[in-house]
Formats: C-alpha cells, structure tokens, sequence
C-alpha cells in the first residue's frame, strides 16, 4: 500500500509529461515540493525534538511506524518535485548554466540528492531490514540512532528546501 501511494506522484508526473501540460506540470512540483518540505519541517523540527524526550522503546515503537511510510513515499517526492522543477526551468528559460541563481539551486539540489538518496533512504532500509529481522531480536539501539539521523538530516533538508524556494522566487521575479 505504502509503494502505491508513493507512486501517485510518479504518475503525475508522467501524465503531466505526456500531456505537455505546463499547468500540470506546475501543480506536480508545487504540491509534490510542499508535501516534501512540510514533511521534512515536521519531522525534522517537531518529531525529532519529541523522540529526544522518550525512552529507547518508545523512540523504537514510532520509528516502526514512521519508516515503512516514508521509505517509500520521501525518495518519490523529492525525484518527482526535482524533475519537474527541472522541467518547469527548461520550459521557462531560467535553466541557464551561467546564471548564478542557476549554479546556485543546482549545488542546493546535489545537496539534497545526496542526504537523501545517500543517507536517509539507506538509513532507512536499515532500520527495515532491523526491524523486520527474521532471526533474533531487532537492535533497539541501532533503529533509534538510524532514525534520530534521519530526523535530524530531515530538519537539514527542510533548511535547504527553503533555500532553494528563495533560489526560484528571485529567478521568477527576473533576476539574473
């Protein structure tokens, strides 16, 4: 269920690919880049400062919880709100290599791929994989410090996905 719902943004934007619709298009950035950035706010300002005041089980309980509808859902959100953002670029004519707008939203956005798709999604798999383990007891310790990480890069990708909404609303107001 979780991998369907992660896929509805996909579809978006495929369909929204596939109709040439700009209106569309710029819909599946808005919403999929809002559902993102209020996720990472949330997760990585208000739940990390409340796993800190619980004890290991329950810090345990909630990751169990949490990681199985984020796995799936956090990577789809940001590679769909990335790729219609670059799209959206291109359509528009700010995707200029020289611009320093540009330059800048393009390190912003290596930044995120790599605490995301390099940190968080493997951390992620790894407190699965823990708390789904067949033989013995899962590790309390190791999913609790997997996804206190997570929860903490969570607030650093917020911060950068608010950098990068300042990036584009001076590209959209025209300067260079």
């Amino acid at each position: 269920m979780q991998l369907l719902i992660a896929l509805i943004p996909v579809a978006a934007l495929i369909v929204s690919l596939i109709s040439k619709s700009f209106l569309l298009l710029d819909y599946v950035h808005v919403i999929s880049g809002a559902i993102w950035t209020g996720t990472d706010v949330f997760m990585g300002v208000v739940l990390a400062r409340l796993m800190r005041t619980l004890n290991i089980n329950e810090r345990v309980e909630i990751a169990k919880r949490l990681t199985p509808r984020t796995v799936f859902l956090l990577p789809s959100l940001a590679a769909v709100t990335v790729t219609a953002g670059i799209y959206l670029a291109e359509i528009d004519g700010y995707f200029n290599p020289l611009s320093s707008w540009v330059v800048a939203a393009i390190i912003v956005v290596i930044i995120l791929t790599v605490q995301g798709f390099a940190i968080l999604l493997p951390n992620s798999v790894r407190i699965l994989l823990e708390i789904t383990k067949k033989k013995g007891l899962p590790d309390k310790e190791k999913i609790a410090r997997l996804n206190m990480i997570n929860l903490k890069l969570s607030a650093s990708q917020a911060f950068f996905q608010f950098v990068i909404i300042f990036i584009m609303a001076n590209l959209a107001v025209g300067h260079p």
